[in-house]
């Protein structure tokens, strides 16, 4: 917030932001004449699309006083976008001025009034967000008269050189007048005073530990290898840095991937060179340098080899909570190391907050000391966020074992010449380009698109290609291949990028493919300018960049190999989209083009687009474990990762199997139901592993203390939250360990719930939890597969039991051999809930040969003499005791909590009662532990014993925990603060349905779609009033059941599928929780006879527009329509429903035809008719079925 002052008296506080869509209208009022004869017709929809930046100023009222857009190419017509520095060239004070410190105003509209105060805070504000740019230009036709607003921020450029068919004149803004470079100078004692107050109020660590004089301490110990400056204004230190030419490269070496900085050593070519150094004049432009202080002077020539180390005194100074940034005592180096180092480091650094964004202005002042190092290092604490300092660094890639509990970032000193320019490739770049690609993997195939490109600019399909290069003082530093994207209807009906571009306005010619990127590190903080350029030159407006699975990248020469560039961090991960299931054969013509419905490899899609170009991500270095690869665990990475603006560094997941995406999921379905929250292809595309750090083990400690958990082989993973979510898995089956020969019953048998399974595990019992486990399963049956000479046992009654059963028949393994042994309910129903659906299974069951047994209890493996292999395993029942030899033995009985997971937990001292207890959101009783899944439990102080999140959707909780922590990282939302007392008793609530099915004996495959919550017997529920009633078609014996069970509201409570062909689940999940009218009058029809079979019914096209992915958008939409002014009327009809079910309005007659007229009267209905027809229009190429205004 800012005060600003009107002309005609008094303030105004402001605010200044980037512009969004919703501001259009509000800017079109500040239109006026003069608007037009300056800046000519504009579409400000188009021009919010288009501009590199747009800001807008807003009082307190959220009213728009002002805008501004600005873009990296002139509003010239007649001006190429791609070569405008010839034209500004023709102007007097433009030499200095290039495509990466220029920008041009095109458009700037206020508020009378307030015009001038806004529009210098506009000026302000972008000076100080884009720290390369020094130059503001803009371009009026010749005899326009400027606003007098504008006119103060703007000098004239007088034109030594007319251009033909050019007729405007050009004004500058400068950067110096608004933002002026720092004085920077040699630290002097009587600094002390003024740098003082300014750690003291970011920290009180430092002189807690050193004393009150610890500054003046160590500008007084400057020595050659110890330097301290400070940068002034008004003759008043506002910032300090202290710097040190000794570094422990071999520590640094070993902890992070530093040979890309060729380790921080001097290469032999390098030793032999002569010193660079660079002054202001390099690094910045002319307008914008700052004379050198005699101070620079002298220093330069009192660098010498010797080296004296002027220590701090002893103490861990590191402070957490502020901007100050401080290196690790352990970076200090022997001077042995320091002689073959090629760095210096960053000890100690703060800046007045007015100023923090020019913190860069001291890099070239620090590398003047000491101009034999070419490289400048920093370290970070995890949990203090990126400074301004730190935009010219790049921050190094730590390995997976680093003992330093910091980030390095690192910097060169060529890093900061600003000649760095961007342009097509040509035929002589390829020597240069073939140097700076020598080293990567996909060398041969970017050296391969050169010289298609350098021979016919086309791929061999025709498409056109383009090479573009980065150069610095002449060498190729950078180098990206685009090609126009082919498949921009496949990205649109896939992808979600119209959460980030109006696609209507971009040409699909401007839609870009970006196959290939390299930057020398030490310019990658050109980056984001680079990509700007691109999009420039190639006349593009969007990028899109896929990455894909491992599995399609086995060859180099894959037709799907993409170099895997630093660029990533710039670009914005896309979401997928959820694809309607069509009934192809149904549709004929009116099918959606097959550009859509296509079958084609699934990626992960990344995408940038100009106005995301000077767009900065927030960068997290804050280290979050995720334990366990659950649903839960994958929708909380997730939610993180397609955070747009926020770039998370150090995610980490432990996990026994490492990602689902990097292996097919098809092995784990034979084993396991399905829960329909993420598919192969989902995993695909999301691609977790691109963002995400995989630890491949298991949990066995957590140290709370220190921060770290103890993975299997010794391995130490810290973190600075940890988030727990293993889930519950099945355990090695622990015998009651009573003799059979004593002809017990279940009655007489007392149960130890904890007693755990403590000797060897038999080698042919199959505990299935993993993929790996899964596999060994597989390849079990596979080498006996018809060949099989014993029983095989198959213990548990869970769904998992039934599809193993129907996996082991698959493998022509007689039905006879196979025993399913199921043990008791505790709920007393079966797993499917539905005596309909477990009278099909178990009759299928019979048909195969399987034998069934039913309340069976684990005796004893062996008859109490295990050894290496089960051979025998009794059980008692309800009545006669059971014994079968056995040649295999699958569990599926309760899940638990894993064993290791437990100790680890325990030993922590984190509260477990039965399961780890968490509050409402989702902390345990250590506030950097949160937990979340069926590995948890409510505290008792909320008496919901019987409440859990394993009564919920799986994804839906993993996205509410990540929900919960963005508050703690994302600046755009309000610190999340204790809630008080009263609602912290609370529970929250969730509404995703909870979906489960696998393919059952007989072949059936089954579904169940039900409301989450507590599962109780299916009896008791159609024992209540509002229970609702169900409507069912077909039956199980012709293998067409189909069940949908409408709640007292007539909305959609749960689905029931059992058939033996296939169906499209994702299309019937999206029934949930709608009303039978929107179903085509569901009731209705069916109670008419009109409905013989729902599978039918579900694939006519006039419910796919229901399955769409924004149908829940458009009906959100609608209703926010009726509850909004938009219509004017005195009562809203929402207002009139709640009068008459508040008894406040009597209406005579029929409730529901009196408001169907107010709806219609209203004109209500007109305005849903319209909403509905601009849904089906927008989204046409997904529902082409519909018919429209004007195709008819």
């Amino acid at each position: 917030m800012t005060t600003i002052y009107a002309s005609g008296g008094g303030s105004l506080v402001i605010n200044v932001r980037r512009s969004e869509s919703q501001d259009a209208q509000q800017i079109m009022k500040l239109f006026t004449l003069s608007t037009t004869a300056m800046f000519g017709r504009i579409n400000i929809i188009y021009l919010l699309e288009m501009a590199n930046l747009s800001l807008t100023v807003e009082n307190e009222k959220k009213e728009v006083l002002a805008h501004a857009a600005f873009f990296d190419y002139p509003n010239i017509e007649a001006v190429e976008k791609d070569n405008w520095e010839p034209w500004l060239h023709t102007y007097g004070p433009s030499s200095k001025c290039t495509p990466l410190n220029t920008l041009f105003l095109h458009l700037l509209v206020a508020k009378s009034g307030v015009a001038s105060g806004c529009a210098k805070e506009i000026v302000r504000t972008i000076f100080n967000a884009l720290r390369e740019l020094h130059y503001i230009i803009l371009a009026v036709p010749k005899k326009v008269a400027l606003d007098p607003a504008v006119s103060v921020l703007f000098a004239p450029m007088p034109q030594f050189k007319k251009v033909d068919g050019v007729h405007y004149s050009a004004f500058i803004c400068y950067r110096k007048d608004y933002v002026p470079v720092l004085h920077i100078r040699k630290a002097r004692i009587e600094d002390h005073d003024d740098v003082t107050p300014i750690f003291n109020e970011q920290t009180d660590t430092l002189r807690y530990i050193y004393g009150e004089y610890f500054l003046a301490e160590l500008i007084e110990a400057q020595d050659e290898t110890t330097r301290a400056a400070v940068c002034e204004v008004n003759n008043s230190a506002v910032g300090f840095i202290s710097v040190s030419s000794e570094v422990n490269v071999k520590l640094l070496n070993e902890c992070f991937d530093l040979r890309p900085f060729h380790g921080l050593r001097k290469t032999p070519e390098e030793e032999a060179s002569s010193k660079i150094t660079i002054t202001p004049s390099e690094t910045e432009n002319e307008s914008a340098s700052t004379g050198a202080s005699e101070d620079n002077t002298d220093e330069k020539g009192e660098v010498s080899d010797s080296v004296e180390n002027a220590k701090l005194p002893d103490g861990d100074v590191e402070d957490r909570t502020t901007k100050e940034a401080e290196s690790s005592r352990e970076i200090a180096s022997s001077p042995n190391d320091s002689h073959s180092s090629n760095a210096f480091c960053i000890q100690l650094f703060c800046i007045d907050e007015a100023y923090e964004t020019r913190s860069q202005d001291f890099l070239p002042y620090i590398f003047n000391l000491f101009p034999d190092k070419d490289y400048c290092v920093i370290t970070v604490p995890h949990l203090i966020p990126e400074f301004p300092l730190l935009k010219d660094f790049v921050r190094v890639v730590p390995y997976s074992k680093t003992t330093l509990s910091h980030e390095l970032y690192v910097t060169h000193r060529k890093g900061l010449l600003k000649s760095f320019m961007v342009r097509l490739a040509t035929q002589n770049d390829t020597a240069g380009i073939q140097r700076l690609v020598k080293n990567l993997n996909l060398e041969f195939n970017i050296l391969s698109i050169l010289h298609i490109y350098n021979q016919s600019r086309r791929d061999p399909d025709g498409t056109p290609i383009q090479a573009i290069v980065a150069e610095v003082l002449r060498e190729i530093v950078g180098i990206a291949i685009i090609r126009n994207e082919e498949q921009i209807e496949y990205i649109r009906s896939h992808y979600n990028i119209e959460n980030f571009i109006y696609f209507d306005h971009h040409q699909r010619e401007e839609h870009g493919h970006l196959y290939h990127f390299a930057l020398n590190p030490i310019f990658h903080h050109y980056t984001r300018h680079f990509l700007k350029e691109i999009l420039r030159i190639t006349f593009k407006t969007c990028l899109y960049y896929p990455v894909y699975p491992r599995l399609l990248l086995k060859k180099v020469i894959s037709p799907y190999a993409h170099s895997l560039t630093s660029a990533l961090n710039y670009l914005v991960p896309v979401r997928r989209r959820r694809q309607v299931v069509y009934p192809l054969d149904q549709l004929d013509i009116n099918a959606p083009s097959k550009r859509i419905t296509q079958k084609k490899p699934k990626y992960a899609l990344n995408h940038i687009n100009r106005k995301l170009t000077l767009e900065p991500k927030v960068t997290v270095n804050s280290r979050i474990v995720v334990v366990g690869a659950s649903d839960v665990g994958i929708s909380f990475l997730e939610t993180l990762v397609f955070c747009p603006h926020l770039r998370f560094h150090n995610l980490t997941l432990i996990s026994t199997s490492g990602l689902s995406g990097s292996y097919s999921t098809s092995i784990y379905k034979k084993f396991k139901p399905a829960s329909y929250n993420y598919n192969h292809d989902d995993h695909a595309q999301i691609l977790l592993q691109t963002w995400v750090n995989v630890v491949t083990g298991k949990m066995i400690g957590i140290n709370r203390a220190s921060k770290y958990v103890l993975v299997t082989g010794d391995t130490k993973v810290p973190y600075d939250h940890l988030i727990l979510c293993t889930g519950l898995q099945y355990q090695v089956p622990c015998p009651t360990g009573v003799d059979i020969k004593d002809m017990l019953s279940n009655k007489d048998v007392a149960i130890d719930p904890d007693q755990q399974f403590t000797g060897r595990v038999p080698s042919n019992l199959f505990v299935l939890n993993s993929r790996d486990d899964c596999e060994n399963a597989l390849h079990w049956l596979k080498k006996h597969e018809g060949n099989i000479k014993g029983n095989i046992i198959v213990y548990g009654s869970t769904m998992d039991a039934y599809i193993t059963v129907n996996t082991i028949l698959s493998f022509r393994i007689d039905g006879s051999f196979v025993h399913l042994v199921k043990t008791p309910s505790n709920s007393g129903s079966s797993c499917f809930n539905s005596p309909a659906i477990e009278s099909a299974v178990e009759e299928a069951l019979k048909k195969a040969n399987v034998s069934v047994y039913s309340n069976c209890l684990l005796a004893q493996y062996n008859n109490g003499m295990l050894h290496q292999r089960i051979t025998l395993a009794t059980f008692t029942t309800d009545s006669q005791p059971l014994s079968l030899t056995c040649v295999a033995f699958f569990n599926y009985d309760k899940k638990k909590v894993d064993v290791d997971a437990f100790r680890a937990i325990n030993k922590a001292c984190l509260v477990f009662d039965g399961k780890l207890v968490i509050d409402s959101t989702f902390h345990t009783n250590d506030i950097t532990i949160r937990a979340a899944g069926s590995l948890t439990k409510y505290s008792r102080r909320y008496f919901a014993d019987q409440w859990s999140h394993e009564n919920f959707n799986s994804k839906e909780i993993g996205f509410q925990l990540a929900a919960l922590m963005l508050h703690l990282f994302d600046p755009t939302l309000e610190q999340v603060t204790k809630p008080p007392a009263e609602l912290d008793k609370l529970l929250p609530t969730y509404t995703g349905c909870k979906a489960i099915g696998g393919i059952l004996p007989g072949g059936y495959h089954y579904l169940h779609i039900s409301k989450p919550g507590i599962i109780t017997c299916v009896d008791s529920q159609k024992s209540r009033p509002e229970y609702g009633r169900e409507l069912i078609t077909g039956s199980i014996d012709k293998g067409n059941y189909f069940e949908i069970h409408l709640n007292q509201y007539s909305m959609v409570e749960s689905i029931t599928c059992l058939s033996l062909k296939s169906f499209p689940v994702s299309n019937y999940i999206c029934l949930y929780g709608q009303h039978e009218r929107l179903l085509n009058n569901l009731c209705s029809r069916f109670d008419e006879g009109l409905i013989s079979d729902f599978y039918s019914y579900l694939r006519e096209p006039w419910c796919l527009c229901i399955y769409h992915d924004r149908f829940m958008d458009f009906k959100q939409e609608v209703r926010q329509l009726i509850e909004s002014n938009k219509v004017n009327v005195d009562e809203p009809i929402e207002e009139l429903i709640r009068q008459i079910a508040d008894g406040e309005l009597l209406v005579p007659g029929n409730t529901k035809a009196y408001l169907e007229e107010q709806f219609a009267k209203n004109g209500y209905q007109k305005l849903v008719e319209k909403t509905l027809l601009s849904y089906l229009s927008y989204n046409r190429y997904h529902l082409p079925m519909f018919a429209r205004p004007g195709i008819v």
